[in-house]
This record gives C-alpha cells, sequence and structure tokens, in this order.
C-alpha cells in the first residue's frame, strides 16, 4: 500500500514516530528530542522532515534508516527523509516529558531555554546533579559523551554526569 491509497493523519505518523528511540540516548525518542519538523505528502510519497541537534551529527544517518524502516514495516511503500537546516534545531523544542526522561535516565536537561549567554562571559551554569540533585556541581568539560552534552561533576556526591547542553 503506497501513501497514496493510505490516508496520512501526521499525528498517528508524530505517535508511529515516538517507538523510534535517539540513538545516542535511547531513554527519549526523537519525537521527545523534537527534531521531526514536517510530516508531509509528495505525490506517492510519504516525506518526513528532520532537522538535526547539530550540523553534521553522526546519529542522522541512522535516525533516517530507523524512520524508513518503521514506516515501511507500517505499510507506507515510499518514505522520503528531507533534512531542514532552518530553523536550526534548539533545545527549547525537546519536551518537558523528553527532560524529565534525560532527568531520570542520569543527563542533566537543559535548563530553562537557549538563551544562555553564560559561555561569552566565562561563567559556567550551576546546573543540578541528576543523582542528588546538589547545585554544588563543576563543569568539566564542554564536550561530555557527544558534542551535544557538556561534561559536569558533582561536589557532593562525586558523581560526574552529562549536561544537555543549551542551543
Amino acid at each position: 500500500m503506497n501513501s497514496l491509497t493510505k490516508k496520512i493523519y501526521p499525528e498517528e505518523i508524530l505517535s508511529i514516530l515516538k517507538e523510534i528511540p535517539d540513538p545516542e540516548i535511547p531513554a527519549i525518542s526523537i519525537v521527545d528530542l523534537g527534531i521531526i519538523r514536517n510530516i508531509n505528502e509528495d505525490e506517492s510519497e510519504l516525506v518526513i522532515t528532520i532537522t538535526p541537534t547539530y550540523t553534521g551529527c553522526p546519529a542522522m544517518k541512522v535516525i533516517e534508516d530507523d524512520i524508513r524502516q518503521l514506516l515501511i514495516s507500517k505499510g507506507f511503500e515510499k518514505v522520503k527523509i528531507q533534512n531542514s537546516l532552518s530553523p536550526a534545531w534548539t533545545t527549547d523544542w525537546i519536551t518537558e516529558e523528553a527532560k524529565q526522561k534525560l532527568l531520570a535516565y542520569g543527563i542533566a536537561p537543559p535548563e530553562k531555554t537557549s538563551h544562555d549567554k553564560n559561555i561569552l562571559t566565562g561563567n559556567s551554569k550551576k546546573i543540578s546533579c541528576p543523582q542528588c540533585r546538589s547545585l554544588h556541581t563543576e563543569l568539566k568539560s564542554q564536550f561530555g559523551s557527544t558534542p551535544c552534552k557538556s561534561l559536569y561533576v558533582c561536589l557532593d556526591c562525586k558523581e560526574p554526569f552529562d549536561y544537555f547542553k543549551c542551543i
């Protein structure tokens, strides 16, 4: 069955796509992450537009393949994945539910909004430790396990943790 004979309901497609975990952070889905920008139909294809969290994000190819495979398994024969760099992805697009999932997974979620100018002044945010919730934390590296995360350490419980940077 192609996408012309199967009625496209964006909410249904979005629900299906919630099954796909982020390859780098499996506790959240690609929908939770906010990278699904558009669901459309173009002639006989289902077109999914995604925005990478970072230009050159190595997980995007895996995400594209996962989207295509899942939708084909759900009866959509022709699936096209488009990448859109504009508008640029922002942590503001991460759902509140996803932020709670990140915290439960041991990653401090982005705090507030993407308008953090502390890096320009040399100051670092006081990020709450996802283990003990202490604000007595210290930035160790701007880059953590992936480019979208910074490495912090809690000075109370001594645990290192990733912080999902605001961008």
